[in-house]
């Protein structure tokens, strides 16, 4: 699998890290779209929210908390930010490995987020 998340997880491409346990890492976005701007991931590959199941239940809630915490730790928790998850080409996903976005530090209008 060449999934660059994946990579990021197993510490083959370096990341500036927010966040990580055993089931998920959070870390800021590259092409940042807001002045804050990080991606929370779940360590186990899963392509988009299409491809979730039943027994992610747990880890998509975790990766949802993970979010609220990054949002706090970028200083955003209290002004306000936006969650973005794109799933699939026509709603801007790139990475095909499940990721939340977490944007804020500015006042938010339509933001084009793709990844």
């Amino acid at each position: 699998m060449d999934c660059i998340f994946c990579k990021i997880v197993k510490g083959e491409i370096p990341s500036r890290k927010l966040f990580e346990n055993d089931r998920v890492l959070a870390f800021y976005d590259i092409q940042p779209a807001a002045p804050a701007h990080a991606l929370v991931i779940p360590k186990k590959h899963i392509a988009s929210m299409n491809e979730a199941e039943e027994e992610d239940r747990e880890l998509l809630g975790e990766l949802l908390l993970t979010a609220k915490k990054v949002a706090g730790e970028l200083g955003i928790a209290e002004s306000g930010y936006r969650l973005i998850n794109n799933v699939g080409p026509d709603s801007g996903q790139i990475v095909f490995h499940i990721h939340i976005h977490v944007l804020g530090g500015e006042k938010l209008g339509g933001l084009n987020v793709k990844s």
